[in-house]
């Protein structure tokens, strides 16, 4: 009989941002003997330097937006002078108190988790080296592995960027005094939202990127609503373009691009490099445990099991998705699989996303690019926010739902909403796919008015809409000896 090797540890995860604290709860929740190692602090990217200082950021930028928007309520507030450094100092404040809440080392310790601060690498397939911070090596096994170390900012090698002050995520929140104006390359999520936050704090905001359009996951027509929406605020944005070089000058940044084959320049206080995200593999050793890797990430299934039975990957490490929440349920598709050995899969069918910007934008399921690849038989059900009471009320009527779905079952294969609380919605459209809520069991289901989520439904309302036909309706008519008249049926794209 096979003598069975005895490990140090059950479940060790390397990484303590959104993947990883979601691991190590878990799988100490299942009662698994737990280690997780960090190399600086519990919470990582999302806690620090991406979504709650982001977002704590835009809300303040919004106070001051709506402040100044004030006279259009009926109502005149002035807002002549705030101290940005102030609103800094908030930022610090509010992702710090996340921190103490949710993310200190005694919470995952009274869990039954050993948590450590250092650098792990692999040693073999089951040993990890941590570097700790006294500079002493602690060698630990474990049955089990998680890597959840996350990603960073990828900065390319633009010529003279070396020689400026740039900034990324992971520098941006930690200013003390806001610019008067800031060069952002790249229009994707991070660029988009920081780009309308600054404008609104007063700063002269120009946005560089090389695609022809903002935000390339997302619709283009909606895509389109959002980006006049901000140039209508301030925000330049030159498209289309190449950037050549960066050079310094006094108190700022020149950043020359090229356009067809003309080039111009633009000069700004500051200059924030939002150009994607890179996984972290750097220094884990990787070769050692004979796990598969390129740049792109760890290679993983859709268990998130690596290229060694009992090593897992989850979250942005693995380049599959650069979002907190798919973090989160890559970690516990990871952890069930396991350690439970549950047949868990990762759901790839309705993973939602949202740019927190103003109007929000966001998207669940299939996008219209992978329909029309696939063959997939599908009709189009749209509802503008200029038809929903409460978004009338609030003055927030820009905005438009786009919902696609089979035309005879309803069943919904996708949704995008540029507007107001566009993420709320997507969250009732991402919960009607993954239940297999049809469109028809969506407007038939009451929905408080006045609410934005009401609009969701008046959007769902579109399927009974555009399955009604003249023929039907005339015999309906004919069968009942009704006397009004029949709609009109002639135009295809007709919003009731």
């Amino acid at each position: 009989m096979r003598k069975r090797m005895k490990y140090e540890y059950d479940a060790v995860v390397i990484g303590g941002g959104a993947a990883g604290l979601t691991a190590s709860g878990i799988a100490a929740n299942f009662g698994a003997k737990t280690m997780m190692v960090e190399r600086d602090k519990l919470g990582g990217d999302c806690t620090w330097t991406g979504c709650i200082p982001s977002k704590t950021l835009i809300k303040a930028a919004s106070v001051v937006h709506n402040t100044l928007q004030s006279k259009k309520y009926g109502i005149d507030i002035s807002c002549d002078d705030f101290d940005l450094s102030e609103l800094m100092k908030h930022v610090d404040e509010v992702r710090n108190e996340i921190y103490e809440d949710a993310d200190r080392p005694e919470i995952f310790e009274n869990m039954g988790i050993d948590v450590v601060q250092g650098s792990a690498s692999f040693l073999d397939q089951h040993t990890l080296n941590i570097e700790q911070l006294d500079g002493t090596d602690r060698k630990v096994t474990s049955k089990f592995i998680f890597i959840c170390t996350g990603s960073s900012p990828f900065v390319p090698p633009i010529p003279g960027l070396d020689r400026v002050d740039y900034l990324t995520n992971e520098s941006l929140f930690e200013l003390n005094n806001i610019p008067k104006s800031i060069t952002i390359i790249g229009a994707g999520p991070i660029g988009c939202e920081m780009a309308q936050s600054f404008a609104r704090l007063g700063l002269e905001v120009t946005v560089l990127d090389m695609a022809d359009r903002i935000l390339l996951n997302d619709d283009p027509e909606l895509t389109e609503i959002l980006k006049t929406s901000m140039e209508n605020e301030g925000v330049t944005f030159e498209l289309n373009v190449s950037v050549q070089k960066v050079d310094p000058i006094d108190n700022g940044t020149r950043v020359f691009f090229q356009k067809n084959d003309e080039v111009s320049s633009v000069d700004s206080d500051s200059l924030l490099v939002a150009t994607g995200r890179r996984p972290n593999l750097e220094g884990l050793n990787l070769e050692a445990a004979g796990i598969n890797y390129s740049k792109k990430g760890i290679e993983v299934n859709d268990s998130c099991r690596t290229s060694q039975r009992h090593i897992y990957a989850a979250g942005d490490v693995t380049g599959r998705y650069q979002l907190t929440h798919m973090s989160d349920h890559m970690a516990k598709t990871a952890v069930t699989k396991a350690l439970l050995k549950v047949p868990f899969k990762i759901d790839k069918k309705h993973v939602p996303w949202v740019t927190f910007t103003d109007p929000e934008l966001g998207h669940v399921g299939a996008t219209l690019p992978d329909l029309k690849k696939s063959g997939t038989s599908f009709e189009t059900y749209q509802f503008p926010f200029v038809k929903i009471d409460r978004a009338i009320t609030d003055g927030n009527t820009t905005g438009l739902i786009k919902i696609y779905a089979k035309k005879w079952s309803g069943k919904i294969l996708g949704a995008s909403v540029v507007g107001a609380h566009a993420g709320e919605m997507i969250s009732q459209y991402a919960l009607a796919m993954k239940n297999g809520v049809t469109l028809r069991d969506f407007a038939d289901t009451i929905h408080p008015y006045p609410s934005y989520g009401l609009g969701a439904r008046r959007a769902a309302d579109q399927w009974y809409i555009k399955n009604q036909s003249e023929t039907l309706v005339k015999w309906i008519k004919r069968i009942f000896r009704y006397r009004g008249e029949i709609p009109d049926y002639s135009d295809p794209n007709r919003i009731v």
